[in-house]
């Protein structure tokens, strides 16, 4: 009888030994392939970032050259019915990293890369623009019409659109919107003039 126990007793601990060693060679097997797919997700990854060419990444404008290529600062003024456009509100700042208002500063466009407009500026911001309209998030429009128009300026020359504006350094761009007499704009032109960049 002491035998036929000990017997079952060996029988048992085998079983479980066996049973134990099984399960262990599974866990592993499982951690080791989980490690192994995470380790051709990361090195995937890896390489497409090496390799990423940056005018093709998520985001950027479509002729943009790579970030760093250049870095610019310009003076902007959005104004309409004479008031500023103000993006200083943080809904504004820092959009796109290829071209943006940052610092809670809302009159110094910072490019970061050549190529960039300020289409894209805008576009970045949600903020429709064309050469007749602005046109706000909540569609909220600023048109030319019979009585008001929408009027640009590039470095104290009136142009008749501003999207496809490359900014260099120091530049200064006012759009206007409303009906101002000619002294108005000078007085908006003179006043962007002296406006500080801020850099």
């Amino acid at each position: 009888m002491g035998r036929k126990e000990r017997r079952e007793r060996e029988q048992k601990r085998e079983n479980y030994a066996t049973k134990h060693s099984a399960e262990q060679r599974k866990n592993t097997l499982i951690a080791v392939g989980v490690l192994a797919v995470i380790a051709v997700i990361v090195g995937y990854a890896a390489w497409v970032f090496a390799t990423m060419d940056q005018n093709t990444a998520p985001g950027g404008p479509e002729n943009a050259g790579a970030l760093g290529s250049d870095h610019a600062h310009a003076a902007i003024q959005v104004r309409i019915f004479g008031d500023y456009f103000d993006f200083s509100a943080p809904a504004y700042q820092i959009k796109s990293p290829w071209i943006h208002f940052e610092g809670r500063d809302g009159s110094t466009v910072h490019k970061h890369a050549t190529g960039v407009t300020l289409g894209y500026l805008f576009e970045s911001l949600s903020l429709n623009l064309d050469d007749k309209c602005f046109t706000f998030q909540d569609g909220r429009e600023f048109c030319t019409n019979e009585d008001y128009s929408l009027k640009f300026f590039y470095n104290g020359k009136q142009v008749p659109d501003i999207r496809d504006i490359d900014i260099m350094e120091d530049d200064r761009i006012l759009m206007s919107y409303g009906g101002e007499t000619p002294e108005e704009i000078e007085s908006q032109l003179v006043e962007l003039e002296n406006q500080r960049i801020v850099k």
